[in-house]
């Protein structure tokens, strides 16, 4: 399994804030947003924990749903962004490997986008596990993982050709470092399997999966989304 001395979300974080803005990126605004949103909603959410916030972004749209919602993400920076976009909410500095939550203290735990940076996947699940109170919502957005066998390349032109998107090393779990406008960081490639067993092992019952289409945004990006879907979405219960 690789390892790297440093996963690059500290000396990414003012890029990473710059790039995304407020709105957010393509995918998270015209994919992910609204099904995420729905599933929250159908699940009479209360009180929900997002696990890897970031800048806060996906905590202030759950706030506007009048959700409870604690962020807790690693990188200082951004939790500092988050404070300062949204000084009432509750947003703290700690690592799902680690939470520092009472146990079953939360209807949902939110793990948006956030699991592709984890490298202990099987203690981040864990501890979000023992975060939800029972009968609650584990709720899961990713990266697939044909997309993450794909990187760092992914999109190939050979002269004739339309562009392909070549996977490989498909069973093989890596972290791999992914670069674009200014942020370097890991993303981890894991076979489905591997998510889907970590899940499992925890007792977890799958409720909802997605592989959701977009639902605005430029034509171009749709039409190459659509080629090769970069996300899905699952929802798991934890058992009464």
């Amino acid at each position: 399994m690789a390892t790297t001395t440093s996963d690059g979300w500290d000396e990414s974080a003012a890029a990473w804030i710059a790039s995304l803005g407020e709105a957010g990126d393509f995918g998270r605004r015209f994919v992910l947003d609204a099904p995420m949103l729905a599933r929250l909603r159908g699940a009479n959410v209360r009180r929900a924990l997002d696990v890897g916030c970031g800048e806060g972004r996906f905590c202030r749209l759950m706030r506007a749903e009048g959700i409870e919602t604690v962020g807790i993400d690693p990188t200082r920076a951004l939790v500092e962004r988050a404070t300062q976009l949204d000084p009432a909410g509750d947003y703290r500095i700690g690592r799902a490997e680690a939470l520092d939550v009472d146990d079953a203290a939360f209807d949902a735990v939110v793990g948006y986008l956030s699991l592709i940076d984890i490298a202990d996947l099987r203690g981040a699940v864990a501890g979000m596990v023992r975060a939800l109170r029972p009968g609650g919502a584990f709720l899961i957005a990713n990266l697939t993982s044909f997309n993450t066998a794909g990187m760092p390349d992914g999109w190939t032109a050979e002269p004739g050709r339309a562009p392909r998107f070549c996977i490989d090393r498909y069973l093989d779990e890596r972290a791999v470092r992914v670069a674009w406008a200014g942020i370097s960081i890991d993303n981890w490639h894991r076979p489905l399997e591997t998510y889907m067993t970590a899940f499992l092992d925890h007792g977890l019952q799958l409720t909802h999966f997605a592989e959701p289409a977009p639902y605005g945004g430029d034509p171009e990006r749709v039409a190459r989304y659509r080629r090769v879907p970069w996300f899905h979405i699952m929802e798991w219960r934890k058992p009464l």
